[in-house]
């Protein structure tokens, strides 16, 4: 029997979606969608990760008929080689943006660039003192030189332990790292050891391999994903709160539209320096348009989002359809979450591609490399030609949906606990008092095999009728978004006591905090709870959610949360139900290891209800009512 095919309701929420889906089928356009299905049904063995490639003496599929591979490994090691390696790509994806910040801060640092510097000289100087910095008499330069340092320690094997935990972990948790092996070390030593560990004739028992999957998470979380989102901080200032609005109707018609797409502030930044510049405006309008309109997608669009208000335009599934629109005179691209199928997107209209990284570049695509001493070069370069492709455009072929919506963003740490007074004494007095019953993060990216931002969305409006605020990050900040959850007024959707906290701090129910390397800024916030409170972090009332997720860097930072003392909910598996010691693991077994375990649910409400009582019993633990 044929498989029915998928309704646009059965696609995505979105009306803004729908409507450039069924423009992409009338142009002629192929989207995610079309290609998932061409790519149904899946491998058996490769969804259960019972598939192995690492040598040519394979490849190999375990079964029941065929348990062990040529070399011996069976249906566990094939599968915990498998994810071992699957979380080691995803660290190095966020590690390698925290690379970049430190690169880019070192080389300020040195006065080889005059392209980027400190916007935020207190955090600077707070978070050098914090490592054990002197500051007494010292430039601006001379910190940030030495912070810079430093940090790159952390990424070798120097130093035998990376920075921020000596200072942010509960000892509890640090103890406990310690007596099961799995305290980080260094980024790129603990990365490198997880590809050694899975090439054949190494290790070869499953649970070493996924304890050391769990090391190398935690260098991500704790080391290179901190650090990317600190130095953000202090090169392009420090998140406030602040409006912008969201979906495809933030593009304009009469302006020269720009989209900035991928994961790292590096770039974006500098495109907007350039769009905001009176003679590129000056061009703009010589070219019969009425300004430049930048707007953001995936990661790259939170970090201008929070630091800039710059609008946005959508998430990962959205990508494809912001080209659609027709109205987008380029995409400029950094790297990560960037599909291949851009290119070819763009070809159908007017739109020019340009990728800026020498670790991203794109078959078909216009590369224009950016580093540290060109930037602002080639940024207004970049500019120059969108303004020139605007005269391209054919109005005939543009469709702009809907209306935005309008949203609050800006929530960094700094800005949380100043809302609370400087301290986080006020949000663990209403957390006593059970006004607000808890904390959850709900994080990540899309798969099209669920529908676009349902499980977001859900999740997040079942957490907070139960008075448990949420903290969201990445793609799934413009489903909050869409949804209307992240404006003050949706208070009205949440429970009476988290409702009251909101209006009397005039705030969201569902808190904005950044993107996805910004989920440091949860776990920084769950350690210093849990240190206000003398516990460890797994004692706390916190869960978290990837209801939509897709990546490898998605699997890193699940892990990284239950390793530090997260419930964390799925709402896919990763690739290891082939082996029932690794799914146990990961579903039960973690629990009595770390204090905390993975759910995987794909029922919004459902998985809702689990982090709900997982927090219930997390209160009742501490001795607080419920």
């Amino acid at each position: 029997m044929a498989k029915e095919k998928r309704t646009l309701d059965d696609l995505t929420l979105w009306d803004d979606a729908k409507q450039m889906i069924q423009k992409a089928r009338k142009d002629g356009v192929e989207t995610v969608w079309d290609r998932l299905e061409q790519q149904t049904p899946h491998c058996v063995f490769c969804e259960k990760g019972t598939t192995c490639n690492k040598c040519v003496m394979g490849p190999c599929r375990i079964s029941d008929k065929k348990p062990r591979g040529v070399c011996g490994a069976d249906a566990d090691l094939t599968v915990a080689r498998n994810f071992g390696r699957f979380v080691a790509a995803g660290a190095a994806a966020h590690s390698d943006h925290g690379r970049d910040l430190v690169e880019t801060l070192y080389a300020f640092g040195q006065g080889k660039t005059k392209d980027y510097g400190v916007r935020d000289e207190e955090k600077l100087r707070r978070i050098a003192a914090e490592i054990g910095l002197p500051q007494e008499g010292r430039s601006v330069q001379d910190v940030a030189r030495d912070l810079a340092e430093a940090l790159i320690q952390d990424f070798g094997f120097a130093t035998g332990n990376v920075s921020f935990p000596r200072t942010r972990v509960p000892k509890q948790r640090l103890e406990l790292w310690d007596k099961l092996g799995i305290t980080p070390r260094g980024v790129d030593r603990d990365i490198v050891e997880m590809m050694h560990r899975t090439h054949m004739g190494v290790d070869s028992d499953a649970i070493s391999i996924c304890l050391h999957a769990a090391r190398v998470s935690l260098a991500d979380g704790w080391g290179g994903s901190m650090i990317a989102t600190e130095l953000s901080d202090i090169i392009f200032g420090t998140p406030k709160p602040c409006t912008s609005k969201v979906n495809l109707g933030v593009l304009q018609a009469d302006q020269v539209n720009i989209l900035v797409h991928g994961h790292s502030p590096i770039v974006s930044e500098m495109i907007l320096t350039a769009a905001r510049d009176p003679e590129m405006l000056r061009r703009a309008e010589a070219a019969g348009a009425k300004g430049i309109n930048i707007a953001g997608l995936c990661c790259t669009g939170n970090e201008v989002l929070m630091r800039q208000g710059v609008p946005m335009a959508g998430n990962h599934l959205m990508t494809e359809l912001a080209l659609v629109t027709g109205a987008v005179e380029c995409i400029v691209v950094d790297y990560q979450c960037i599909m291949p199928s851009l290119v070819q997107t763009a070809a159908c209209y007017h739109t020019r591609f340009v990728s800026t990284s020498d670790k991203a570049k794109f078959t078909g695509a216009d590369h224009v490399e950016f580093n540290y001493a060109n930037a602002r070069e080639k940024a207004f370069a970049i500019v120059a030609e969108a303004v020139e492709n605007f005269t391209r455009r054919d109005p005939s072929r543009v469709e702009i949906p809907g209306e935005p919506v309008e949203i609050t963003s800006g929530f960094s740490n700094e800005a949380i606990l100043q809302a609370l007074g400087g301290s986080p004494a006020p949000l663990l007095d209403a957390i006593k008092a059970g006004k607000v019953r808890g904390v959850a993060g709900i994080v990540g990216c899309n798969n099209p095999k669920l529908k676009h931002d349902h499980c977001h969305v859900t999740v997040a409006r079942e957490l907070i009728k139960r008075d448990v605020l949420v903290l969201v990050t990445g793609c799934a900040t413009v489903a909050m978004g869409k949804a209307g959850l992240l404006m003050p007024e949706a208070a009205d959707q949440a429970g009476d006591g988290l409702a009251a906290i909101c209006r009397a701090l005039g705030i969201p129910p569902v808190l904005h905090v950044g993107s996805c390397v910004d989920n440091a800024r949860i776990l920084h916030i769950c350690g210093l709870l849990a240190q206000e409170l003398g516990v460890d972090i797994a004692d706390l009332p916190v869960a978290a959610s990837a209801p939509e997720w897709y990546s490898e860097k998605a699997a890193a930072i699940g892990l990284y949360a239950v390793a530090s003392g997260i419930y964390t909910h799925l709402g896919l598996p990763p690739h290891i139900t082939g082996s029932e010691t690794v799914t146990s693991l990961a579903l039960e077994g973690l629990d009595n290891v770390v204090g905390a375990c993975f759910a995987v649910e794909p029922d919004p409400v459902k998985a809702a209800a689990l982090m709900n009582d997982r927090i219930s019993a997390k209160r009742k633990a501490l001795g607080l009512s419920d």
